[in-house]
Order: structure tokens, then C-alpha cells, then sequence
């Protein structure tokens, strides 16, 4: 296949092949990897589907270099890991992690757990390794790490992948430099000496795609619209109020499940696996004709990019300035209590931290065979900055109450 950002990309197994044939992973396409951010970047359109494709083209580099290296790596377990990045994502609802916060109340890694158990059952066994690996319950922890650390082949594409299509260049990393520079010590994933640089540009490039991309207040703002989009509509089904659903959407917003639900009932993994980004948009299209004020008002936003402002605070917004933005969305939608009003006002925090100092630290090889936690080796970086993890307070509301209320001088 040729890819726009690594070029052509070769399926190295049969088993790999099979498993992109498969529906679990063809869904993917129709899931886009930055959720909403292509409304502040138009070009990030691309899907989960080119993500995963990626994600295996940089495993086969990396196992290539670990075997160049004198690192044994068997074709059983080359296929395996190859195969646990390659189903990574397979559990991402649409809109990346919309539904999590609004219909399921499960994680998209566990529920690609359970679609991988469910994979190799159809496969007859020969995910076992594979999902070992994805769990991290294989004696060569290593490979573990190549699937899921702070310095695995997902963050490697995400990061080269997320800044192609958005055209933010501050995410370009040398992917291919860090990768030749991989080796293992002890069960575990090293750095050359050689590449610390490159790993302090990947770091900082990290941070700075979140705050300008991942969480972008604008595609933040709209986020949190879907949510409460989602949660309106339910609200009124559960109320008895006619709306049009897909019915594999309606399953999902008709009841409340669980992670018990997905390993229990098969209905439940088959529903998930119909959803999509499309089902979501067709359905907020026909609510903006809803006579329910709360859904309409929301859906036409939505859908005509009238996205609601959102104010970025270091500090946490005053409860007394919320209930007085509440209250004037009520008056000015003529709703019946301030209690409606959570619909159309949200306050809430995010975080960000690009080098976590607590969890599976990126260590640096020198030639005298010593091991430095980067945080320590770099000469250019304060990890311990880097390490920080930022909080940042929003709030969200219609623009058009703006001129009921001097919300500058009310909220700083």
C-alpha cells in the first residue's frame, strides 16, 4: 500500500493480511483518528485504519533492527507483535472518545481486549501471543514496550501521521533516526547514545502537539458539544421521545452497559462493531429539526460549525460565575429550570504531560554500557518540566449569550 507519510508499506504476514480483511478492522476506516480537529485543521481527515497500517510498517523496522542487533526475535513472535500493534486500536468508538464519555462507560483498551479474545477464537489461537504481548503478560517484556510505552511504534506514527495531515510541522519527529537507534538491555527497551537527541525533539514535539492539536480549545469546544449531544438525546429517548437512531446507535443509547456487557453478551460487541463516525453525523442531522430546544440548538452548532466559546483558565472558574452563565443560557432559550442548562454550559479540566518520570522510563545506552533515564542524560531539556503535568480549567457556553453578560470581566 502506498502511504502518504512512510511511503509503501508491506503486510509481512499472511495472518496480518487476514486480519485487515477482517469487519473489526475495515470499521476503522470510517473512524477518524483526531476525532473533530479536522474542524480547526481541515486536512485531518485521515482514519484510524491509515493509523494502524503505520503503526505495523515502523514494528517491522523495529524488529528488524532489534534482530540486526543480535536480539532474538522468532517469526511466531514477529508475527504477534506485529499483529498486537497492528489491533492496537480496534476498540476505538467513533469520534475517538466521544463515546466513552458519553454513551459506554468503557475504555477503548479494554474493549479491544475483548474484541482481540473474540479474534482469536475466529482465528483458531493465533492471536494468543499476540494478545500476551498487548497485555504485557510475555516473558520478553520488550516486546510489550514496543506496543505500548512512552516510546512505542503507536506514538511514532500518531505524532509523524497526526502533523502530515494537520500541517502542523512542530510534530515532525525522526522516526526512522530513533528507530535505528533502538537495542535492549536487560528486557528492556534502550536508546543509543546516539539518538538522544532525536528523543528530546520527539519529547518536545509531543508537548506540542497536544496543546495545538490534541487539545486544541476549539475541537476541545466541539468535543464537548458531541458529549452533551449524546447525552441530551438519551436523556429524552429515556423519556419516551420519538428520534430518529441507527438502530445499532439506539442500542447503545437505551441502555447502560458496562464492561461485563461486552464479555458477556454478544449483541453488545456485535452493535459496537456497526458504529461509526457516519452513523453519529446522520443522526445529529436529523435532530436539528428536534422540536426539543436543548437537541436543536446543539445539533445545528454541531453540524454548521457554530461551535460554542471556550474560555482556558490555569485556575478553576469561579462556581458562582457558572451558575450566572447558566442562568443567562436559560433565560436566553427559554428554558424551564438552570438544571437544562448543563446541556449548553460545561466546565471541566485537561491535562497534559509529555514525559511521565513515574511509569516506564525512555533510558539512554552509552558506549561504556551505562544506563541514564533521559531525564538525567539530556543537556538541553528540564525534563522535570517536561514531566510536570499541566491542568488547565475550561469552560464552554453559547456565543450568543456574550452580550447578556461582560463575561471577561466575570470569568477573569
Amino acid at each position: 500500500m502506498n502511504d502518504p507519510v512512510h511511503g509503501f508499506i508491506k503486510v509481512p504476514y499472511d495472518l496480518l493480511y487476514d486480519l485487515t480483511e477482517h469487519p473489526y478492522f475495515q470499521r476503522l476506516r470510517r473512524i477518524k483518528q483526531l476525532g473533530l480537529t479536522h474542524l480547526v485543521y481541515p486536512g485531518a481527515m485521515h482514519t484510524r485504519f491509515q493509523h494502524a497500517l503505520g503503526a505495523m510498517h515502523l514494528m517491522s523496522s523495529a524488529v528488524e533492527t532489534l534482530q540486526s542487533k543480535g536480539h532474538e526475535i522468532s517469526e511466531e513472535e514477529s508475527i504477534a507483535v506485529h499483529a498486537a500493534i497492528l489491533l492496537h486500536d480496534i476498540g476505538h468508538g467513533p469520534f475517538s472518545h466521544v463515546l466513552e464519555h458519553s454513551l459506554v462507560e468503557v475504555s477503548h483498551e479494554a474493549i479491544s481486549q475483548i474484541m482481540m479474545q473474540h479474534l482469536n477464537e475466529e482465528f483458531n489461537g493465533k492471536l494468543s501471543m499476540a494478545i500476551e504481548i498487548f497485555n504485557g503478560t510475555y516473558p520478553k517484556g520488550f516486546l510489550h514496550q514496543l506496543v505500548s510505552s512512552q516510546l512505542d511504534m503507536d506514538r511514532l506514527d500518531y505524532l509523524k501521521r497526526d502533523s502530515f495531515f494537520s500541517g502542523v510541522s512542530e510534530g515532525v519527529i525522526g522516526s526512522d533516526r530513533i528507530i535505528k537507534m533502538l537495542n535492549v538491555v536487560d528486557d528492556k527497551l534502550v536508546i543509543e547514545s546516539k539518538g538522544i537527541y532525536s528523543i528530546e525533539k520527539f519529547l518536545v514535539a509531543r508537548r506540542l502537539m497536544y496543546w495545538q492539536v490534541y487539545l486544541h480549545k476549539t475541537a476541545l469546544a466541539a468535543e464537548q458539544m458531541l458529549v452533551h449531544l449524546l447525552k441530551r438525546a438519551k436523556k429524552l429517548i429515556e423519556k419516551g421521545e420519538e428520534l430518529f437512531v441507527p438502530p445499532h446507535l439506539r442500542f447503545f443509547i437505551e441502555q447502560k452497559l458496562d464492561l461485563e456487557s461486552f464479555h458477556n453478551d454478544k449483541e453488545v460487541l456485535y452493535n459496537f462493531t456497526l458504529l461509526d463516525d457516519d452513523d453519529i453525523m446522520c443522526s445529529i442531522k436529523a435532530w436539528t429539526k428536534h422540536e426539543d430546544v436543548i437537541l436543536s440548538v446543539l445539533a445545528n452548532g454541531f453540524v454548521n460549525r457554530k461551535l460554542w466559546r471556550i474560555k482556558i483558565s490555569d485556575r478553576p472558574f469561579r462556581t458562582e460565575d457558572i451558575k450566572a452563565i447558566k442562568e443567562a443560557v436559560k433565560e436566553a432559550y427559554g428554558l424551564k429550570s438552570t438544571k437544562a442548562s448543563k446541556y449548553l454550559v460545561f466546565a471541566d479540566t485537561i491535562t497534559n504531560n509529555a514525559y511521565s518520570i513515574k511509569d516506564d522510563k525512555i533510558e539512554i545506552l552509552y558506549n561504556n554500557n551505562e544506563l541514564k533515564d533521559i531525564a538525567k542524560a539530556s543537556d538541553m531539556l528540564n525534563l522535570s518540566v517536561l514531566g510536570k503535568t499541566v491542568r488547565k480549567h475550561y469552560v464552554c457556553y453559547p456565543k450568543s449569550i456574550e452580550d447578556k453578560l461582560q463575561l471577561d470581566t466575570l470569568l477573569f
